[in-house]
């Protein structure tokens, strides 16, 4: 089953190279980057480069699509052959899923209409935007219509272990868990605004507005 991850300038790396990391230790998957064109990418902050080895055009029906976010998925809400990719190839999908605000390219493209759907707790309103209902939820999985996002970055690896499962199989699915060996303790209860300070909202105001 092949398996595509787009990717566009000023994504979030591990929203998709976390769901890699976990999918490519399964036989039965095989993973490619694709992108507008064949290019190498830069993540959001320009550290880092990914390369897209097909363009959307060389990949017109993947089993399974992973759309990661990043700040520059804004760039995309008002259309463009990323949008237009996801719209075209979804039909045929076994599963067309997001991580972070990788859910807002899924609205752009009509996917999430009066459905729930999870994103970064920084983007709940524009995903709303898109007539999507909003849920504070680490993963949503829609089987019906064959959906799934999950929220803010770190969570793309919880939503890719479940993927193997309706994959694949549960053994499959802790096999990929245990093979990157994802058993989180995070060393503080901090995932989510409502669980911090003021303190610690101001620092991460300051590091965005010096990124910015």
């Amino acid at each position: 089953m092949q398996v595509a991850i787009p990717l566009f300038p000023r994504l979030t790396a591990l929203d998709a190279i976390g769901p890699y990391d976990a999918l490519q230790h399964v036989p039965e998957l095989e993973v490619v980057f694709v992108g507008a064109e064949r290019d190498e990418v830069r993540t959001e902050n320009g550290m880092l480069g990914l390369t897209a080895d097909a363009t959307f055009a060389e990949v017109p029906d993947p089993a399974v699509v992973v759309v990661p976010g990043g700040i520059g998925s804004r760039d995309h809400l008002g259309g463009s052959p990323l949008v237009d990719w996801v719209r075209a190839v979804h039909p045929g999908t076994r599963a067309t899923t997001s991580v972070c605000t990788g859910s807002l390219i899924l609205g752009a493209a009509g996917l999430l209409t009066g459905l729930p759907a999870t994103t970064h707790w920084g983007a709940v309103d524009v995903l709303a935007r898109f007539g999507a209902q909003p849920v504070r939820q680490r993963v949503v999985e829609l089987p019906e219509q064959r959906i799934i996002t999950a929220a803010g970055v770190s969570s793309g690896i919880d939503m890719a272990i479940r993927l193997v499962a309706r994959l694949v199989d549960e053994v499959a699915a802790q096999a990929a868990q245990v093979s990157v060996e994802y058993d989180p303790e995070p060393p503080y209860e901090a995932g989510h605004p409502d669980q911090v300070g003021e303190g610690v909202m101001a620092r991460l105001a300051e590091y965005r507005a010096a990124r910015s």
